[in-house]
């Protein structure tokens, strides 16, 4: 039988290790007191924020999803804020009370299985979100009151979820009053606290490679969170969450001008939770409204299904038409004279909530909805989507790009006599908008799509006549976006699947070929990538020797091989064995797999060998089980598996013969696999495929 086993340091740090040194973390982290117990460690300095991030948000373990209720179910909640008075507003975060909270001590560190509630990972899957971007930006949360523990609450929860420390000491993380004074801030409030929470934990769901500032208004009253809204812009943010409001007023107008007329920010706001009925500032001409919606898992393609957020007559997303802001230009729904509310949405129901961490207002580990939600995950997507113009206001963007929003079309948060008023359907509705983001192009500039498509260099071909050709093109887009695949040039007798990128078929007129490959999104967007194929006549027995692999020492970086995020590294936590670059698979002491692989061609008539360096190091004890296992293939042929029982201190170099490949194109691939617990680290130098 298996010992338990804690997380313990290897030779070498890689990833998060469970559990490991907490007190040391923190003091690094820059906190004075020790974490909840049960919270992860912070990451060793050599992995980068970008690629922790991405491996949390893409790691098995962290896509599964933990039902909490069924769309519109009414479940038991509390409101943080009370109904607002007039010249005040209200923020709209709503916590499940029957689900009972947990502090991190009582939670393991296996988030995915322990924490309800969606998490990071179940966003970017329902919201087909990249898993890198965002970095270098400021998103601002806009709040009233002061939450003292927002900085540890926000370590847990990135910490649960894998995700990189975002601190005041590392510069993610800043805390500051409506004046900008990081020392003097509003006095505590349990129930903008809990507001607070939520929204800072969205914004690092979603983008969790940005920068975060929490700007604290002294009360709620308009002017106060108005003024707390202008200090978040002068301090650099282009792109300001705001999870409160109230009822409309005639004041409105004047404080569009003063607080939310800011040109190249993007500035989102809840539609408010009181079902169908405008609410401020929502309905502001200058800013992107949000609604809600109830999100659950489906059989469809997407994986996720929504519907409009409606849990009775008196709760739910808002929408409505505005009584005073004049209506935008981009805006043209032709039943409101003035200004339609909303814009897009993202998932609100409680039912259907988001996991939130909170130990000011609440008692740990809860379940959240509200539209207080919607926003901040809506502003992180901007965020991922990059910069807005500076001339724009950027709640125009998603009506150039409505194909790119998942459209929402049942449900509705009341009655009206206009139907789009609070009704889905097909195209634009209040309660919903356009949609939900599908990928980022929906929240890009102008009409362009702001989409990059990356098409990787397979690196020069090499076929015989009569030679069966299996080479898959891998390609990329910035936003996520469905690519389709064409090619031009290719050898007669070859060609390339359009949905899934592979070139096949039997080459049969010898010949050197330029070949370009390209890959397109439905935006627009396009990428390239030109190589020569060279068909050789068969027969003869001849054979030119050669070097087939492409960067074969992985110093030009991510180029030739497939790779996961952050295989192919230089990072100073393993030596190479050669140069200064190397693959490292695995290494983290959770849940996870890396692979990493390169197609080519051995020509017909040839002998081919393939060599490579290979060092394992691991932290686990066991002399008798593997529990990583490093596994590597020619095509469908397993040449080799290893495992943490193959341990060494230094690099050894492995052989295998694949000449009974030749005249055949093959996929070399490496593939790590790592339990959930204590690290195992296979790293891979000075690849080469030779023939003779």
């Amino acid at each position: 039988m298996r010992e338990t086993r804690s997380v313990r340091p290897a030779r070498r740090l890689r990833r998060l290790l469970t559990a490991a040194l907490p007190a040391l973390a923190l003091g690094v982290a820059g906190f004075a007191a020790a974490p909840p117990a049960g919270a992860q460690t912070a990451p060793t300095p050599h992995v980068s924020r970008v690629a922790q991030n991405a491996k949390a948000l893409t790691s098995p373990a962290a896509q599964a999803v933990h039902p909490t209720g069924k769309a519109g179910q009414k479940v038991s909640t509390t409101h943080l804020c009370g109904t607002p008075t007039p010249g005040h507003a209200a923020c709209f975060a709503q916590r499940r009370t029957d689900i009972k909270q947990k502090l991190a001590a009582a939670i393991s560190p296996n988030a995915a299985a322990a924490v309800s509630g969606l998490s990071p990972a179940n966003l970017h899957s329902a919201y087909n979100l990249p898993s890198t971007g965002g970095s270098g930006l400021t998103v601002a949360v806009v709040d009233a009151y002061n939450d003292p523990n927002a900085e540890s609450d926000l370590a847990t929860y990135r910490s649960q979820f894998g995700l990189s420390a975002c601190t005041k000491a590392n510069g993610c993380f800043k805390q500051v009053s409506q004046t900008g004074s990081t020392t003097s801030l509003p006095s505590n409030d349990t129930g903008w606290a809990g507001e607070e929470a939520l929204d800072i934990d969205m914004v690092s769901a979603v983008c969790p490679n940005c920068n975060i500032i929490l700007v604290e208004a002294n009360s709620a009253n308009d002017t106060d969170l108005g003024i707390a809204e202008n200090e978040a812009v002068s301090l650099g943010a282009k792109f300001v969450s705001n999870s409160w409001g109230g009822d409309e007023s005639s004041s409105q107008t004047s404080e569009d001008t003063q607080y939310f007329k800011h040109p190249g920010i993007a500035i989102t706001v809840s539609a408010g939770d009181s079902g169908y009925g405008a609410e401020y500032p929502a309905t502001s001409q200058y800013v992107t409204a949000v609604g809600g919606t109830a999100l659950t898992t489906s059989s469809t393609s997407r994986g996720w299904s929504e519907s409009v957020w409606k849990t009775s007559s008196t709760e739910g997303t808002g929408s409505g038409c505005s009584a005073y802001d004049a209506k935008p230009s981009w805006q043209t729904d032709t039943g409101c004279t003035r200004r339609m509310e909303s814009d897009v949405s993202a998932v609100a129901d409680p039912a259907t909530g988001v996991a939130v961490y909170d130990t000011y207002g609440g008692s740990g580990w809860a379940v959240y909805g509200g539209t207080s939600a919607s926003a901040p995950i809506i502003a992180g997507v901007y965020a991922l989507a990059g910069t807005p113009g500076s001339g724009d206001y950027p709640a125009k963007y998603p009506y150039s790009h409505t194909s790119n929003l998942y459209d929402v079309t049942s449900g509705n948060n009341g009655s009206c006599s206009t139907s789009y008023f609070c009704t889905a359907t097909t195209g634009y509705d209040g309660p919903t908008g356009w949609g939900t983001p599908n990928g980022t192009t929906a929240f890009t500039s102008g009409t362009s799509t702001g989409n990059t498509v990356t098409v990787t260099n397979p690196g020069s071909q090499s076929t015989a006549t009569g030679g069966s050709v299996s080479l898959q093109i891998s390609a990329s887009d910035s936003a996520g976006a469905t690519l389709t695949y064409s090619a031009s040039g290719l050898p007669t007798g070859l060609s390339i699947n359009s949905s899934t990128g592979l070139i096949s078929g039997t080459a049969s007129t010898a010949g050197t070929y330029s070949v370009t490959v390209t890959a397109s999104d439905s935006t627009g967007a396009s990428g390239s990538a030109t190589f020569t194929w060279t068909v050789s006549t068969s027969g003869g027995g001849t054979c030119t020797s050669a070097q087939l692999l492409g960067n074969q020492g992985f110093e030009s970086g991510n180029t030739t091989w497939s790779a996961s995020s952050g295989v192919i590294t230089n990072d100073s936590g393993e030596a190479a064995h050669g140069g200064s670059s190397y693959a490292w698979l695995d290494g983290y002491g959770s849940t996870h797999t890396d692979t990493l692989s390169q197609s080519v061609t051995i020509p017909s008539g040839c002998k081919a060998s393939l060599t490579f360096y290979l060092h394992i190091d691991t932290a686990e004890t066991s002399t008798s089980t593997a529990y990583d296992k490093l596994t590597v293939t020619a095509g469908s042929t397993t040449l080799a598996t290893y495992s943490n029982l193959n341990k060494a201190s230094g690099y050894a170099q492995k052989t295998f013969d694949l000449s009974s490949f030749a005249g055949s194109t093959i996929t070399l691939k490496f593939s790590g696999v790592e339990d959930s617990s204590l690290q195992t680290s296979f790293v891979v130098d000075d690849t080469a495929l030779t023939t003779s």
